[in-house]
């Protein structure tokens, strides 16, 4: 496993997805394609490498993980400034 951590509190529950984190990277290193539908922008980019933002059910924006996270409006808008 590959020893990431994440924590994420919601409505007083505290929940550690490292778990599911490390499962996901292993099976995309052995080769499987993954596709990881998540509301933890945060999360989902780190894990990804490539992705989408989707606003009102539409893409508006593509492209490589780093890209996406390096954007000024994804930052405000779901990465927290």
């Amino acid at each position: 496993m590959l020893g990431m951590t994440f924590v994420v509190v919601a409505s007083g529950l505290t929940l550690v997805v490292g778990l599911v984190a490390d499962i996901i990277k292993e099976i995309n290193q052995n080769g499987v394609s993954v596709l990881l539908v998540e509301q933890n922008a945060r999360v989902a980019l780190r894990l990804a490498e490539k992705g989408y933002v989707l606003e009102t059910g539409s893409i508006v924006m593509g492209g490589a993980s780093k890209e996406i996270r390096d954007n000024e409006h994804v930052k405000q808008a779901y990465l927290g400034g």
